[in-house]
């Protein structure tokens, strides 16, 4: 499994992590399944957050981990809080320390690797926040700290008052989402995907070794579906079929080895719950895309370039 650098740290974490926001779906042992066959591929890393599964997906896993005999020490687990599910976001420090409490519990760990604010709360309130991570960090219940679906200038408030250094920004990208870097290619241009709908986020991740964490890497939409053997998208699948031949992995591994031959600190959180799944898309670390094989898979994905 490659390797990459945590945010402007020099600790190495892999290029994918397992995101168990499907685990309340699973039995302990499927569960336990997943997890054993992502740490067999190199994957330790657990990307969750408070409300998957209504709390579900945490509970399993803490007590499918124990299943796998797989020691704490040897995973770096994630989770993400503030989303109040229907009612509001909530970055407020009495929130925040609520809800790792919550995570911990449900999870059956001591501590968090990293702990990320999900979506931004319009409210936020950055010295809050930063009370919040002094104390989580203080008393030994997280290590580091992120963000999830944050543009630039939301990551430079939050700062204003943090001074952790924040790791990681956990975005929707892949293929069919491509949106940060489309205004790039269409700088100086007056069509639609010259527009920025993201305050030149990519550039300020690259600028400041901030490590995108992809979500949904896979999926077309939101939650439409995947791209994947989609007759929505025969060109796409096409070009996924002849690289996939080439390197002799499945497509999953082709749309996954796009992501990480672009430039920075990337990861990929793979979704599945399927161990056979799980290291099709992990075989994609070990590709190598070319420049043309790069663009011939983001011209087909329905980009141009002017």
């Amino acid at each position: 499994m490659k390797q990459i650098k945590m945010g402007p740290s020099t600790l190495s974490i892999p290029a994918m992590a397992l995101g168990i926001m499907r685990m309340d779906q699973k039995s302990v042992t499927e569960a336990a399944d997943a997890i054993s066959a992502a740490y067999e591929e190199g994957i330790n890393f657990i990307d969750s957050a408070d409300i998957y599964g209504g709390g579900k997906s945490e509970t399993v896993f803490g007590q499918a981990l124990k299943e796998t005999k797989i020691g704490r020490d040897k995973l770096f687990v994630q989770s993400k809080t503030g989303i109040v599910p229907g009612k509001r976001y909530d970055f407020s420090e009495k929130y925040i320390l609520t809800a790792v409490d919550g995570i911990l519990d449900r999870m059956q760990v001591d501590y968090l690797d990293s702990l990320v604010l999900h979506r931004p709360d319009i409210l936020m309130d950055p010295e809050e926040v930063a009370e919040a991570f002094d104390t989580l960090q203080a008393q030994g219940k997280v290590r580091f700290f992120g963000v999830s679906n944050f543009n630039a200038s939301e990551i430079e408030l939050l700062k204003t008052a943090v001074t952790q250094p924040i790791m990681f920004d956990q975005l929707q990208f892949g293929l069919m989402h491509t949106g940060m870097l489309d205004s790039i290619v269409h700088t100086n241009m007056t069509d639609e995907k010259s527009v920025d709908h993201d305050g030149q986020t990519w550039n300020y991740l690259l600028r400041h070794r901030i490590t995108l964490q992809c979500w949904s890497p896979f999926q077309y939409g939101m939650f439409e579906g995947t791209f994947i053997n989609n007759s929505k998208f025969p060109q796409l699948n096409e070009e996924l079929e002849k690289l996939a031949e080439h390197y002799q992995v499945g497509k999953n591994a082709i749309a996954a080895s796009w992501i990480l031959r672009c430039p920075g600190q990337i990861q990929i959180l793979v979704g599945s719950m399927n161990p056979q799944h799980i290291a099709d898309s992990a075989a994609g670390s070990n590709i190598q895309l070319t420049k043309q094989e790069w663009y011939d898979l983001y011209l087909a994905a329905g980009n141009d370039l002017p």
